[in-house]
């Protein structure tokens, strides 16, 4: 039986890679794959994949390593080196001869020489202006990316920035939904508290709205929470 070409190998990948972006998809599991077949279809020795969180700092999310690990750990530390690089600027960086980094670079440069690697190559993760984190790929021979790697590894930074964002996406809609039912369920309970103190005080439903909403105001309250008490017979106004 014939062994695949590394064309249909890539084929296969974004295959496997675009069948796991479902609904209720593991986006670290998807990311674990992608970075696994980085080391085993783009000559890196190892990989890894950088995102910023809300806050806009770097964290590792997956690597092939500990010493890519260890590697890109040191960057964020150092708030410097070739993943950091291309993350801000939203460019790739190639370091092809490690040896050769920038001065600024020593805490990465040395840390990657300790390790065995000899070269580095980020991609950012990007979507029109707004850059989301940056896979990474190290290799343990000096020079450069390929350059059908390099299109091939800018294909799985897209990839994964497309999961990534989608992950979120479900996930704020998800919050969006929660905050909108629980709009509507608090103006059910709203609508009752208003019955409950129209019919006790003699006032039409749009005064008694006015009662409760000057009392949460005047006691620091949600109106829901005063709605709730008033519903449940726990507060009287």
């Amino acid at each position: 039986m014939t062994e695949p070409t590394r064309e249909a190998q890539l084929l296969s990948t974004f295959a496997v890679l675009a069948d796991s972006l479902v609904a209720g998809f593991d986006v670290v599991d998807l990311l674990q794959t992608l970075v696994d077949r980085c080391h085993q279809l783009l000559g890196a020795t190892a990989a890894g994949i950088l995102l910023a969180d809300d806050n806009g700092e770097l964290e590792l999310v997956v690597s092939t390593s500990e010493a890519s690990r260890l590697v890109e750990t040191m960057q964020i530390a150092a708030h410097a080196g070739p993943c950091i690089e291309s993350f801000t600027t939203g460019r790739p960086v190639s370091i092809a001869d490690i040896r050769e980094a920038p001065a600024e670079w020593r805490m990465f440069r040395d840390s990657a020489l300790d390790l065995g690697f000899r070269s580095v190559h980020a991609i950012p993760m990007r979507l029109r202006d707004s850059t989301i984190g940056t896979l990474n790929l190290l290799r343990d021979q000096t020079g450069s990316l390929a350059e059908d790697d390099l299109v091939a590894a800018r294909a799985f930074a897209d990839v994964a920035t497309i999961a990534v964002l989608q992950e979120r996406t479900i996930r704020e809609a998800d919050t969006v939904r929660s905050q909108l039912q629980n709009a509507l369920n608090s103006r059910v309970v709203i609508e009752q508290a208003k019955g409950v103190v129209a019919h006790r005080r003699g006032i039409t439903p749009e005064e008694a709205f006015d009662v409760i909403r000057t009392h949460a105001r005047s006691n620091q309250l949600s109106i829901s929470s005063v709605a709730t008490q008033l519903v449940e017979r726990r507060l009287v106004i």
